[in-house]
């Protein structure tokens, strides 16, 4: 019985240490995950760089061809304008009728891409849009545009060349 004990003692006691792994069975393992990180973590890198570098490229690439649709639209007219200049006798009447057209199509590319003229004619000064080259007496109210020397254009609300315009002093000033 005393052995039947014993060998229920020993076999009672031996999984317990098959079980526990050693500390060179843990450290190996631990080694192991640490590898493992540092390669996911360098592929993680690796693509992080990989992204900000294609980023860069599509970045340059939209500032360098931003124009691109604009400048087709362009051609059209530059050809129209190269067409009038081609003909041998043009009449006054042609030429007129022609860069009527040519200016047509040019109005027609600055709509296609928010390129809106800025004729503020009547309208109150306002600084944003507008140049002021003069001040003129007139019966309008004081700060409204009188005269427009030039026009203005905007592209998608954000001013590129302001209105040269001439601006109303007032009655009482």
């Amino acid at each position: 019985m005393q052995d039947e004990l014993n060998t229920d003692t020993t076999s009672a006691t031996r999984p317990e240490k098959e079980s526990m792994p050693s500390l060179e069975e843990l450290l190996k393992a631990a080694e192991l995950q640490a590898a493992e990180h540092h390669d996911a973590w360098l592929r993680a890198k690796a693509e992080t760089e990989n992204m900000r570098r294609r980023a860069a490229e599509d970045v340059d690439k939209a500032r360098k061809f931003a124009v691109e649709n604009f400048a087709g639209e362009l051609l059209a007219v530059k050809d129209s304008l190269e067409a009038a200049l081609a003909v041998e006798s043009p009449s006054v009447e042609n030429m007129k009728d022609g860069v009527e057209l040519t200016l047509k199509q040019l109005v027609a590319a600055f709509g296609k891409f928010n390129l809106i003229d800025i004729d503020p004619l009547g309208e109150k000064f306002d600084p944003h849009q507008h140049q002021a080259i003069q001040m003129v007496e007139s019966d309008q109210p004081a700060n409204t545009v009188v005269t427009v020397l030039q026009k203005g254009y905007r592209l998608n609300e954000r001013t590129l060349r302001p209105a040269l315009v001439m601006v109303a002093k007032g009655k009482d000033a």
